[in-house]
């Protein structure tokens, strides 16, 4: 089983040919109102991808609470631990350019009143095999379910900030992009970055968009995964999506060289498709595209 402690939010996207510069109004071709977070995000994608997931983590009691709860349970992820609190549930605000790439701002709403573990959270990441983490809960929270023992810890450092010692020491995987993967480091050049972060975890994925992605572990294994070479629609939750398929790939035994084919074949069907969760593979999808790889 894996379980994820993280973030839910309503997406609201808008689709433009241009961002707008600042102080600049534009007309978007379409608005999409559409369940996601980063918690989310690598929930649905692990469940689609066949494993069994359960979700920890807050929503609002205002009126987007129950759709964020409904895409959850829809997509097999167990929703017990997600729990209702008062106020509005997180959001992104979201704007995709043609050919894909976005930007986003996420205002927490019910997240930031994530402390830790709590109810029967700490029992169920015990009893998982891996233990799913981003940063768009309180840091502090964060901390404290990286350091319930049993599931090996894999963290997407998004959004970017400093990480501190005390989650860096619970972390078995870290799973930045390149940007984010330079933030952490000062190191530029991916390369680097990924030999800097192997000073700070036991294994590390660096992913690069279209370039595909770079793995190493202190055991010396080096890797790169090229990407699969497709037509990009809409690049949110690319990563969320490589993430849960990783984890999956993983807690079913895949050596690294696999798994990565694997979390980079779900993450190239995402990108073909508008939206985050909307955009996640199924399991028989991976499996065909893999198969005529």
């Amino acid at each position: 089983m894996i379980s994820v402690f993280g973030s839910a939010n309503m997406d609201l996207v808008a689709y433009v040919a241009q961002a707008p510069k600042p102080g600049e109004t534009i007309t978007g071709r379409e608005f999409r109102t559409i369940p996601g977070g980063k918690g989310a995000n690598q929930a649905i994608a692990a469940a689609r991808a066949g494993a069994e997931v359960a979700f920890l983590g807050a929503v609002g009691d205002d009126a987007f609470g129950p759709g964020l709860r409904a895409a959850l349970a829809e997509a097999g992820v167990g929703v017990a631990g997600l729990r209702v609190v008062p106020g509005p549930s997180g959001v992104a605000h979201i704007v995709v350019q043609d050919g894909g790439d976005n930007s986003i701002i996420v205002v927490p709403g019910a997240n930031g009143a994530v402390t830790g573990p709590a109810g029967q959270d700490a029992e169920v990441i015990g009893r998982s095999d891996a233990l799913l983490l981003q940063l768009e809960l309180p840091m502090d929270a964060v901390v404290a379910a990286a350091h319930v023992p049993g599931a090996g810890v894999i963290l997407t450092p998004a959004p970017a900030v400093p990480l501190p010692a005390e989650l860096l020491e619970a972390v078995d995987l870290i799973v930045p992009n390149e940007h984010e993967a330079a933030a952490l480091t000062g190191r530029d050049d991916p390369r680097d970055a990924l030999e800097a972060l192997l000073d700070l975890v036991p294994e590390a994925v660096v992913t690069l968009g279209a370039r595909g992605a770079l793995y190493g572990s202190r055991d010396g294994t080096r890797l790169r995964e090229p990407a699969v070479p497709v037509r990009a629609v809409d690049t949110t939750a690319a990563g969320d999506t490589f993430a849960g398929a990783l984890a999956v790939a993983r807690t079913e035994g895949a050596d690294p060289a696999r798994a990565l084919r694997f979390a980079s074949a779900a993450a190239a069907l995402s990108v073909q498709r508008e939206g985050a969760s909307t955009s996640m593979p199924h399991r028989h999808e991976i499996d065909r595209l893999l198969e005529g790889l």
